[in-house]
């Protein structure tokens, strides 16, 4: 792949020989499978013995969780921030999994609402809670980098179960989040 990159460079009329650049198709391929290593990984394997009994059954929050990914259009990078919450009916997830479980839902080639929908999805099927809510706030290169230069931040949603069902519920997890 490194060769590819290489005539990358020459296509667009730089020279892939020169100081600056002699390393750079090995450091892009490192790069790119660092950033796609969801396709690679099992994210089954994040959570394994890391969910566990508990009688709580109020909403559960973790809010502003960093994660980057890049854009399948352009293969330009978007991030920002996520915002995950559930409703615990008798287990639980150690609470680090969840930016983990971001993250790896993330290191892919997609669309942000994709993002949200599988971070949710994942959650219900190994959880089984009462219900999930995700929040997506992304920033996205490849709006603001090309003509359009537009400095806006898309907002997804995915809820499922009681979030879905019940609006206060709803709500509530908005409110947590800082969302009105």
């Amino acid at each position: 792949m490194a060769e590819l990159v290489r005539r990358v460079l020459v296509h667009i009329g730089e020279d892939p020989d020169r100081e600056g650049l002699r390393e750079t198709p090995r450091r892009f391929v490192e790069m790119l499978e660092s950033l796609t290593a969801g396709y690679r990984q099992d994210p089954k394997e994040l959570i394994a013995g890391a969910i566990f009994p508990v009688k709580h059954d109020q909403m559960i929050v973790v809010k502003d969780i960093l994660f980057y990914s890049l854009c399948e259009h352009h293969i330009l990078p978007f991030f920002g921030r996520a915002h995950v919450g559930y409703i615990p009916d008798g287990r639980v997830i150690g609470m680090s999994k969840i930016p983990q479980i971001v993250e790896h839902f993330s290191k892919k080639l997609q669309l942000q609402e994709t993002l949200t929908d599988e971070i949710a999805d994942f959650l219900m099927d190994a959880l089984v809670p009462k219900g999930v809510g995700v929040v997506i706030e992304g920033f996205h290169l490849c709006m603001a980098m090309r003509e359009l230069q537009k400095d806006a931040w898309l907002v997804t949603s995915a809820v499922k179960g009681i979030f879905r069902r019940d609006p206060r519920t709803r709500t509530e997890f908005m409110q947590l989040i800082g969302r009105r």
